[in-house]
C-alpha cells in the first residue's frame, strides 16, 4: 500500500471542496432524502450548517466548528451548529491504507469524527451493510481514542467492535495521523503510525465494498450521553489533510 492515488491537502487556506458534500440540518435521511431520525439517528443535538463560521479552509486546514449558536427550524429549536462533510458519489475505495491528519477540540459533550460508509448499500441498510470508525473521540476524555466496526443483520442484531486507546503523550489537541489500514482479511487502526488494534475479517462481514469518507464535529449524542460544557464552545475540528495509499 504505497502507492498515493487521493489526496486533500487543505493547508494554506485555498483547498476547495467540490469532491464533498456539506450535509445540513439535524435528521438522518433515507436514500430518498427523506428524514427518518431526529438527532442524526445517535440523539446529536447540533444543527449542520454551511456557513463560514461552521465550515471554513484555514491555513492550517479545513476547519469544522461547533457553536452556541440557536437555530429555529419547521417548530423545532436547536442550541448548537456545526458541520459534517462527506465523499459520497464523488470519492469511494476499498481496501488501503487512509491516513486523516487532524487536530481535535476537547470538551465534555463534543464528539469529533473520521468515519466511512457504504457508497452503495450491497448488503442491506444500516448496518447490514457496515459502517467503519477511523476515529472517534469524546471530548472530556481527550487522551482517549476509539476505532469501531458496526454491522449485523439489522439493527435488532447489530454488533459494535469497539477498540479504545489512551494516548501516551499528549492529547487529541494536537494534530496527529489517524490511520485505517484496510486489506482484503483485516483491519488495522493506528495512531501517528502506532497499531492500537487489528481486526480480521471474516467470511460473511460486509467489509469487501467501497466506502465513502465522512468528518462532522457533533455536540452531544449517545456516544457520551453528558451535559455539553458551553464553556468548550466554540470547539474546532481542524484537518490538514487526507492520504490514501494502495498497493
Amino acid at each position: 500500500m504505497n502507492r498515493l492515488v487521493w489526496e486533500q491537502d487543505f493547508q494554506g487556506g485555498t483547498a476547495d471542496l467540490k469532491l464533498w458534500n456539506i450535509r445540513l440540518g439535524n435528521d438522518l435521511l433515507d436514500n430518498d432524502g427523506k428524514a427518518i431520525f431526529p438527532g442524526w439517528g445517535n440523539g446529536e443535538q447540533q444543527f449542520y450548517t454551511g456557513r463560514p463560521g461552521n465550515l471554513s479552509v484555514g491555513e492550517e486546514g479545513l476547519r469544522l466548528c461547533a457553536r452556541r449558536e440557536v437555530t429555529e427550524q419547521e417548530g423545532r429549536s436547536f442550541a448548537y451548529t456545526s458541520a459534517r462533510i462527506d465523499t459520497r458519489d464523488h470519492f469511494a475505495f476499498c481496501y488501503g491504507r487512509l491516513t486523516v491528519r487532524a487536530k481535535l477540540p476537547a470538551g465534555q459533550g463534543i464528539w469529533p469524527a473520521i468515519w466511512l460508509l457504504p457508497q452503495d448499500q450491497a448488503y442491506g441498510p444500516w448496518p447490514a451493510s457496515g459502517e467503519i470508525d477511523i476515529l472517534e473521540a469524546k471530548g472530556r476524555l481527550p487522551r482517549k481514542i476509539a476505532g469501531t466496526l458496526h454491522y449485523g443483520a439489522d439493527i435488532e442484531r447489530k454488533i459494535v467492535e469497539e477498540f479504545t486507546y489512551e494516548l501516551e503523550r499528549g492529547t487529541i489537541e494536537e494534530f496527529r495521523d489517524y490511520t485505517l489500514e484496510w486489506q482484503e482479511g483485516s483491519m488495522r487502526w493506528l495512531v501517528d503510525g502506532h497499531c492500537f488494534a487489528e481486526r480480521r475479517l471474516e467470511p460473511g462481514m460486509p467489509f469487501d465494498q467501497p466506502f465513502y469518507l465522512l468528518l462532522n464535529l457533533a455536540v452531544g449524542g449517545w456516544y457520551d450521553p453528558v451535559a455539553v460544557d458551553e464553556a468548550a464552545l466554540p470547539a474546532v475540528m481542524t484537518v490538514s489533510g487526507i492520504r490514501l495509499y494502495q498497493s
